[in-house]
């Protein structure tokens, strides 16, 4: 299948060929499809580095509470009596959603991974799937953590062998408090033994309890003892890293580990400080965005999460140069895509690179008058400006418009209705 961007205000003609961008700034081919993007400018599809996609079931459900209360009396209970339908139709709701405001990939973490999959397969985006790992507080199946890594392994050889290459199988321990050690020392050891070293999608140093507890335990702060333990490496995205010290920051480095921060969760749940971006970027580290679930966003807007990135960090810096427009837009985009590994040139817009791509609508008001693409995107637009989405060379939305977004809607808040009032 081939297409042709013609016209895009920043690119010329772009002809796709397959799931690849073949030529930049092209003549007038032929193609199977020609989508007129005058008065469109042509930007890489975002990515969200750290979500629970199908908490679109919660939207709502819980705000404005302390997070032990959030999680232990709200959240943890109605996670409980989840059926894999409803993070079936929870993740389409989520990639809908994502397709509407610009996400073509993803990095999941949830429970019933192969219904995640699944959805992601039917609507077209990319997606790092993995299942919630946890092996301490009963939480297995039959309470050993034999059991979860079992259930783990057979997981990631039927994301390999049943899904097509969008679907990138991922491991996913949820944290050091709620993996055990010889756990997190298994999974980075199988995951080193797959074929490219398997991804693996951890929460670390989200709150400042979580780094006391870790100290109180093993009287290492927690990047300390992931380091310790053998478990860092370039296949490791990190999740949060809000409270590390300078040694944590240059383990990240040291290992390549990829991390995701969450502006909008952290400011949300109040986990009472400010990522250190400055040093995490002086060292060298891979940082890319997530917007966390939407129990605690509460929406999948990458350009929403990008600004308050950009604004809380010049806030807490008192420099308004701090995170700039560039920079948040690398985040969403070249970052999350070098972090997902979905290829070379990816998150780019060069011949070779993955088809994964967005029209950006140039006829509104806040993206008027066009003196910077990127300074308006971050700051003055949200996803509503976003008019087409392509993820490996297929259209998933033009004009605006995403084929059966209304069946999802409504099998969406069915679910949701049957689940909240479930026994």
């Amino acid at each position: 299948m081939s297409i042709l961007l013609k016209s895009t205000e920043n690119y010329g003609n772009v002809y796709i060929e397959g799931g690849t961008i073949a030529e930049v700034g092209c003549a007038a081919y032929d193609a199977d499809t020609i989508i007129d993007a005058s008065n469109k400018a042509l930007v890489p599809g975002f990515v969200n580095m750290h979500t629970h996609a199908a908490m679109t079931l919660f939207r709502g459900y819980a705000d404005d509470l302390p997070l032990q209360t959030w999680l232990q009396d709200h959240i943890w209970p109605l996670e409980a009596k989840l059926t894999e339908e409803d993070v079936y139709w929870g993740t389409k709701l989520a990639c809908l959603e994502m397709i509407r405001s610009g996400t073509t990939a993803f990095n999941d973490m949830y429970w019933h991974a192969l219904a995640s999959a699944r959805a992601v397969e039917d609507m077209g985006v990319r997606a790092a799937i993995s299942n919630v790992f946890i092996d301490v507080a009963g939480e297995s199946d039959d309470g050993s953590d034999e059991a979860v890594r079992k259930k783990n392994r057979k997981l990631t050889g039927q994301l390999n062998k049943d899904y097509s290459d969008r679907i990138i199988p991922a491991l996913g321990p949820h944290a050091i408090y709620t993996v055990s050690e010889e756990s997190l020392r298994w999974i980075a050891e199988f995951a080193r033994e797959q074929s490219g070293d398997m991804l693996i999608h951890i929460h670390v140093s989200e709150t400042e309890q979580e780094v006391n507890d870790c100290i109180k335990r093993t009287g290492m702060r927690p990047v300390e003892y992931l380091d310790h333990i053998g478990f860092l490496g370039p296949n490791v995205v990190a999740a949060h890293c809000v409270w590390l010290d300078d040694r944590e920051i240059a383990l990240l480095a040291r290992h390549d580990v990829k991390v995701a921060h969450n502006p909008v969760s952290n400011m949300k749940l109040a986990v009472g400080t400010t990522m250190r971006y400055p040093e995490l970027r002086a060292a060298g580290v891979n940082i890319s965005l997530g917007t966390d679930g939407c129990a605690s966003n509460n929406n999948l807007d990458m350009l929403e999460t990008a600004k308050f990135a950009s604004l809380a960090q010049k806030a807490a810096a008192n420099a308004p140069t701090v995170l700039t427009a560039d920079e948040s837009f690398a985040m969403v985009t070249r970052n999350g895509a070098d972090a997902l590994r979905i290829g070379s040139g990816a998150g780019s817009i060069s011949e070779g690179s993955a088809a994964d791509l967005l029209l950006i609508n140039l006829l509104l008001p806040e993206m008027t008058p066009f003196h910077n693409l990127n300074s308006n995107l971050i700051y003055s637009a949200h996803g509503s400006c976003v008019d087409t989405t392509i993820c490996d060379g297929v259209v998933l939305m033009h004009n605006r418009v995403v084929p059966g977004e209304t069946e999802i809607l409504r099998r969406a808040s069915e679910v949701t209705y049957d689940l909240v009032n479930r026994e």
